[in-house]
């Protein structure tokens, strides 16, 4: 299977690698052809537009950062709606808007080809070594067709039903991430303010009832002062924006998500919309007078997942 790519970005470039990395035929498309280079250097092959792409390849993946972004790329004169076809399929990665992948994935079928939505979770460093989960809505019949691919990209894999449903589940658990880090980031630094030492509160909240996979990899980057998990504030409005919206939408009236919404625009015109979401901790430093580091702590965030290439496929309806 020939595979095309676009959006080689921070999460992109590491999906892309890894088809590369085990022996997959790659076509790539970026706007920034600098980002493409060392693909192109590797021998992927390099279109000139989304629709020279599509026309190229088996299936076409976009990972790309925003739903505007998406439609640009989909619907421009040159883009891979002109060029998808039957016998073409798209594979949406990015985390994006539930009825604007519908949309989209809808003009597809039209078309003849077949489409996915599969957004990911669990941050850059595990979209490097293929230990990301994958989130997957659309038919069976071509989520089958696509996991020889899927696997390889993800550890685990969840069909999550039909077009639509991938998007929800994402932004729901990027907003469940989100309000666990503005958390952690208020309890890390009433531990640095109240003088205990941070190596010893990082183990406690880990070996306790409130560690979760957030604190086992943001609040590393905190305490070592690295702050980079790859994920700026502007992702992060647009996810729990996305989020916020969809709960109104369907009519339940929430407390937090408003509020973490809040938090995060105004570290945004603090700091910058490009700041890393992890420095959303700053707001308090500022306010407290402290910096939350921890000496000695260690530099790289630990992975207790072994790099898998052969990933662990959880059907529909199976419990994580």
């Amino acid at each position: 299977m020939k595979i095309g790519f676009i959006g080689l970005g921070n999460v992109g470039a590491k999906l892309a690698g890894n088809l590369m990395n085990n022996g997959f035929d790659l076509a790539v498309r970026e706007l920034d052809k600098s980002l493409a280079q060392p693909f192109i250097d590797r021998g992927a092959a390099w279109a000139e537009s989304p629709k020279e792409l599509v026309e190229m390849v088996d299936l076409v993946i976009t990972c790309l950062p925003s739903p505007t972004a998406c439609s640009q790329v989909m619907e421009a004169e040159d883009g891979i709606l002109a060029g998808i076809g039957p016998g073409k399929l798209w594979m949406e990665m990015s985390t994006t808007d539930e009825s604007e992948v519908r949309r989209l994935c809808e003009m597809v079928i039209a078309k003849g080809g077949e489409a996915l939505e599969s957004p990911v979770s669990g941050g850059c460093h595990r979209a490097a070594t293929g230990n990301i989960s994958i989130l997957v809505g659309g038919e069976r019949a071509t989520f089958e067709k696509a996991l020889p691919v899927l696997t390889v990209l993800g550890r685990r894999v969840l069909h999550t039903g039909e077009i639509g449903s991938a998007s929800v589940l994402k932004v729901m658990t990027n907003y469940l991430a989100t309000v666990n880090l503005v958390s952690l980031a208020e309890a890390l630094t009433v531990a640095k303010k109240a003088g205990l030492d941070l190596n010893t509160t990082y183990e406690a909240i880990k070996i306790s009832s409130g560690t979760s996979f957030v604190h086992e990899t943001e609040s590393q980057v905190i305490l070592n002062g690295s702050r980079d998990i790859s994920f700026t504030m502007d992702l992060v409005i647009k996810d729990v924006g996305l989020f916020d919206s969809w709960s109104q939408e369907v009519g339940v009236p929430l407390e937090l998500s408003p509020l973490v919404l809040d938090i995060f625009k105004d570290g945004a015109e603090r700091y910058g919309p490009r700041e890393l979401s992890p420095n959303i901790i700053r707001r308090l430093e500022d306010v407290a007078g402290v910096k939350v580091l921890a000496p000695g702590f260690p530099t790289e965030m630990v992975d207790d997942e072994p790099p898998a290439i052969g990933a662990e496929v959880i059907p529909k309806g199976r419990e994580v």
